[in-house]
């Protein structure tokens, strides 16, 4: 079995999305990593699926957002597998200290205990790298490793270690504009840093060599689960979010490249009918605004660094927000003025911004000539992405308002945009667009993590009033069903045929939600919403049950025939 999939849209095949975090088993640390991805893989080889779609798994901060990380590169320490055999300078003593000082193993089932666990396995981390520094006989083939894979992403490790030290040194925040004002850029901080008593300042090294450390344990299990997944015939599918977050070490070490003073969103969206602010402003996501013009000074080298690290670990990778790319809805203030400004019109807003007001930037569609630039923009991007990205397949999550210019130059750019049957109507027939009729270069799916799942949209459906149940019938007939099967629960037979109609749809790719492939109804996020439940969410079963459960097993038999016989490539 090569160690690349087969990805040519040729070749129609059918993935499974879940979180890294939501996996469970009966022995594990309270959230999802790489070792119990390693199974999932496994297991969805078998069901017949030959992709596995992940949310972004770079190191979050105090939100635990994925679409909100502090770092473009560097990855989560909660999705790795910390044990003395896959951190080989970790003993067993090591395990049972760390864990006895965080008060014992979190809660296998339940929410992601994020604090809890990332104090876990950071205390873990660190007893492993205190051994690997003081090893009285060292192995000079991984302090060579080591060194080699510090001195190939000094580019950004230099910026993201700084950062994290200066984190370490503040309680574990990422808001560099509450520290000290000698420290609020990396060009500050390195020079404050110089100023250090020595042993202070050695101390200050050392810590930012251990996140360096723990930067090259993450990316040799993510690179090592690569080749697994590729060699068992699955394709590992990233996610990365158009924007980064302002509390980053990418904004602190290089501000120059953004635009000061905006804040990157979407504009106003009927969609979110419970947020008073969206349905007035849009959202205001807080990301900072690229400056292009000074990145395209020197050929995009953030950018293909960013796309270099996705394509070390991913067979292929979707951007958030891809429209992000021709032209993006921008804040001129940030999201904690929002409500500031809820109630104020826009000739009252103005004073309050210098006179300015959110806009799509660089320029609005509102003209021939702007939408004529914005689509040259977007063009220009984009060969760069895929320059980037070289043999890796890139999808572009095209949805929400979407120009009338953007799909045709995505299709011409061979980037696969999304099928959401429900938002694919067919102007012939006033209901939806046939799943033979998609486009081959595409990705079909029910629902993104930002959506209800089918069990959910199938209840809510259920108690509205007859004239409200236009979508219902809509969906129904795309799935071949009558009438008489929208009475009842979403059983066993009407699930399969929405499952068959969309595996037989003519796109490239067809996706199923994990909670959609198991009909559930919990939610992985509610956009607009900060709360608790947002990215805790984990699987009902352990991949044990999964696995061993008779009737699973039986509908993993299923699932496998179902794709079969709608014409899904599976693995062998």
């Amino acid at each position: 079995m090569p160690a690349s999939p087969n990805l040519s849209p040729d070749r129609r095949i059918a993935g499974v999305l879940i979180p890294i975090f939501a996996l469970r088993s009966d022995h594990d640390t309270g959230i999802g990593d790489t070792g119990l991805l390693s199974r999932f893989i496994d297991w969805a080889a078998e069901a017949g699926f030959a992709l596995v779609q992940l949310l972004p798994i770079n190191e979050t901060g105090g939100d635990n957002s994925p679409y909100n990380a502090i770092s473009s590169m560097a990855l989560d320490p909660t999705t790795l597998e910390i044990n003395p055999r896959t951190v080989p300078d970790l003993r067993e003593d090591d395990v049972r200290a760390v864990e006895t000082a965080a008060g014992g193993q979190p809660a296998v089932d339940g929410p992601v205990q994020y604090s809890r666990i990332k104090r876990l396995k950071l205390g873990l981390l660190r007893r492993a790298f205190d051994r690997f520094e003081r090893a009285t006989e060292p192995d000079a083939r991984r302090r060579d490793a080591y060194a080699e894979f510090c001195r190939k992403h000094t580019a950004w490790l230099d910026d993201y270690t700084l950062f994290r030290a200066l984190m370490d040194r503040h309680g574990g925040s990422e808001c560099w504009d509450l520290w000290p004002s000698e420290q609020q850029t990396a060009e500050k901080a390195r020079a404050w840093e110089a100023t250090l008593p020595p042993a202070e300042r050695d101390g200050f090294a050392k810590t930012k060599a251990f996140f360096a450390y723990v930067q090259w344990i993450a990316y040799g299990q993510w690179e090592a689960l690569k080749k697994s997944a590729g060699e068992r015939g699955v394709a590992l599918m990233g996610d990365i979010p158009l924007g980064v977050s302002y509390y980053s070490a990418d904004f602190f070490g290089n501000p120059a490249l953004f635009e000061q003073g905006w804040s990157g969103g979407a504009p106003p969206e009927p969609y979110f009918k419970d947020d008073p602010f969206t349905q007035k402003w849009g959202q205001n996501w807080g990301i900072p605004v690229y400056d292009w013009a000074t990145m395209r000074q020197d050929d995009y080298r953030w950018w293909r660094q960013r796309i270099g690290g996705v394509r070390d670990i991913f067979h292929v990778f979707r951007i958030d927000h891809i429209l992000g790319f021709y032209r993006i809805y921008s804040f001129p203030w940030r999201p904690e003025r929002n409500a500031e400004f809820l109630p104020l019109n826009a000739d009252e807003a103005r004073p309050r911004t210098g006179g300015r007001l959110p806009q799509f930037k660089p320029q609005g569609d509102d003209t021939w000539e702007g939408r004529q630039a914005n689509c040259a923009n977007g063009d220009e991007l984009l060969r760069m992405i895929l320059d980037a990205a070289g043999e890796t397949r890139l999808i572009g999550e095209d949805l929400g308002t979407v120009p009338e210019y953007v799909r045709p130059n995505l299709t011409s750019l061979g980037i696969a945009g999304f099928k959401i049957p429900i938002w694919e109507p067919d102007h012939r027939t006033g209901g939806l667009l046939p799943g033979s009729e998609y486009q081959r270069l595409s990705l079909a799916t029910y629902g993104t993590h930002d959506h209800e799942p089918l069990l959910a949209v199938w209840k809510r459906w259920q108690q509205a009033l007859p004239e409200d149940r236009h979508d219902l019938y809509k969906l129904a007939a795309f799935a071949g069903l009558a009438h008489d099967d929208l009475s009842g629960e979403l059983g066993d037979r009407v699930h399969d045929k929405l499952l068959e109609a969309l595996f037989r749809s003519n796109s490239w790719i067809a996706v199923c939600m994990i909670t959609d492939l198991l009909v559930r109804e919990e939610r992985f996020n509610v956009p607009g919403t900060a709360t608790d439940s947002n990215w805790s969410q984990r699987m009902h079963v352990t991949l044990e049950t999964l696995r061993d459960d008779p009737a699973l097993r039986a509908r993993t038999a299923g699932w496998r025939a179902l794709l079969e016989r709608t014409g899904r490539d599976v693995p062998s």
